[in-house]
């Protein structure tokens, strides 16, 4: 499985991080790296429990997070 991180800024200046691949996976952050880690997090997080609890089973995982700017 790939995943990508997709960031951008919202019109009153929040920061907002997306794992389209997994959906429901978003975080705000004030900063570009506070929205990114949170999004990261989460993404981890489903993915543990998806496999804890049999809904996927275990592939290579690939991460990847854009250079920021």
């Amino acid at each position: 499985m790939n995943c990508s991180l997709e960031i951008e800024q919202e019109a009153d200046g929040r920061w907002l991080a997306e794992v389209p691949e997994l959906p429901g996976v978003l975080a705000y952050g004030a900063t570009q790296d506070e929205a990114m880690a949170k999004a990261e997090v989460l993404a981890l997080r489903v993915l543990a429990e998806q496999l804890e609890h049999g809904e996927a089973r275990p592939l290579d995982i690939r991460i990847s997070v854009p250079a920021v700017a």
